[in-house]
């Protein structure tokens, strides 16, 4: 592998920040007020799937939620002003698309997270739906490209092997790293682990550098 870990992306690429009119994603700092409705809504999400109320329960939760979706329609914003996925100190840098992963480590050399799946991510049996690992992954392999320093990318492919069913309500980690280059291609890796380090799930992906005005 070749790469240049110090190498400032906009060097190799100086329309680095133009590409398909991608914004410039720069930390929000929103207010506590944003963690706390954070917080209430990823467990209002868990107990949208799990909760079993009485139907005048189900009616007081749809005004409820109503008036919430009231409150904030008037300032709905464009990509990139929100602060969702832009706080970085916060569970899923604060987008509630995201699992409610932490990260420990961002270098060149790969990155690792602290993720927790909740009931909301259930897809059977009390195990984590399969089709919510792809989406960690992907995560993972963009803030591996971003901390290679290798210019904006786009997911090419993901494959995902399945070893062992994925929990909720502990604590996981999860792994990623570049394998190689070649040219506008970064072939990537990544895994998740229990406590025990036993393996759950791996995937092996390819982010391909965009050219000029591809979105």
């Amino acid at each position: 592998m070749s790469a240049d870990y110090g190498l400032d992306p906009r060097r190799v690429d100086p329309e680095y920040d133009r590409h398909g009119g991608f914004p410039v994603f720069e930390a929000a700092q929103p207010g506590p007020g944003f963690e706390r409705f954070l917080t209430a809504m990823r467990r209002a999400q868990d107990l949208a799937v799990s909760a079993d109320p009485d139907a005048g329960t189900w009616e007081k939760a749809a005004d409820l939620a109503e008036e919430l979706v009231a409150l904030l329609d008037p300032h709905e914003a464009r990509e990139g002003v929100g602060p969702a996925n832009r706080v970085p100190t916060l569970p899923g840098a604060g987008s509630l698309l995201m699992p409610p992963w932490t990260v420990r480590k961002f270098e060149p050399d790969g990155v690792e997270l602290e993720v927790r799946f909740s009931r909301f991510h259930v897809g059977g049996n009390y195990a984590v739906h399969g089709g919510v690992l792809p989406l960690l992954f992907d995560s993972i392999f963009g803030m591996v490209i971003h901390a290679t320093g290798r210019p904006i990318s786009r997911t090419a492919f993901l494959h995902v092997d399945y070893r062992k069913v994925t929990p909720i309500d502990t604590v996981l980690t999860a792994r990623g790293w570049l394998r190689e280059e070649q040219g506008r291609k970064g072939f990537v890796n990544a895994e998740l682990r229990d406590p025990d380090g036993n393996l759950l799930a791996e995937a092996n992906g390819l982010m391909l550098r965009l050219l000029a005005g591809q979105p």
